[in-house]
């Protein structure tokens, strides 16, 4: 766990940068019209439908172009999301990151901050907002996706310079707990003004 802790930490150098005002490169307007064929799933506002979708409102468009590219040239597979993104031109990836990127995560706690996951806070936040931009925010997302991926990432069928690291060792009490964590933090997703 003290290797878990230290990838934590140091993931933030490891990552990438702090997060930043990344100009959207795409049409916010044009990417809400896209983003209609992604509400069943992730809403059109970015917040998930259903248990097993990752909530994307409010993520940066830099994290979700290079998700929708990765999904699209096959070096990340979902029996989904590989097909909706085959069909995606790079301008429509653009538009539909700066749609669910002009929305705001905002979590709040529900419990002790000194309960967080150690490991995860350098990255993902104490609550679950995303600290590095190559680290997606994990804020009320359900446990059981958290842990999905977790697991996809300990046994290499998602891979990651340093998630795949750090859940390498990680059991599955250890993965659970911080599911459970990010899982309780409430989100609210909000359209930027």
């Amino acid at each position: 766990m003290r290797a878990l802790i230290a990838l934590g930490f140091g993931g933030l150098l490891l990552a990438g940068t702090a997060l930043a005002d990344e100009p959207a490169v795409g049409d916010s307007v044009a990417g809400k019209k896209i983003a209609g064929q992604c509400r069943t799933c992730h809403g059109i506002d970015g917040y998930a439908k259903i248990p097993i979708a990752p909530h994307i409102g409010g993520e940066p468009a830099s994290y979700l172009r290079n998700q929708l590219i990765a999904f699209r040239n096959g070096t990340r597979t979902h029996e989904m999301m590989s097909v909706v993104a085959k069909m995606l031109t790079d301008q429509q990836i653009e538009d539909v990151a700066a749609w669910y990127s002009s929305h705001i995560a905002v979590a709040t706690l529900t419990a002790d901050a000194a309960s967080a996951p150690q490991a995860c806070t350098a990255c993902h936040g104490t609550d679950g907002i995303a600290l590095v931009e190559d680290a997606p925010n994990l804020a009320g997302e359900t446990n059981i996706y958290i842990d999905t991926q977790l697991k996809a990432f300990r046994l290499g069928k998602r891979t990651h310079e340093v998630m795949s690291a750090v859940a390498e060792d990680m059991t599955d009490a250890e993965i659970r707990a911080v599911a459970d964590w990010y899982g309780s933090v409430k989100l609210d997703i909000k359209m930027a003004k």
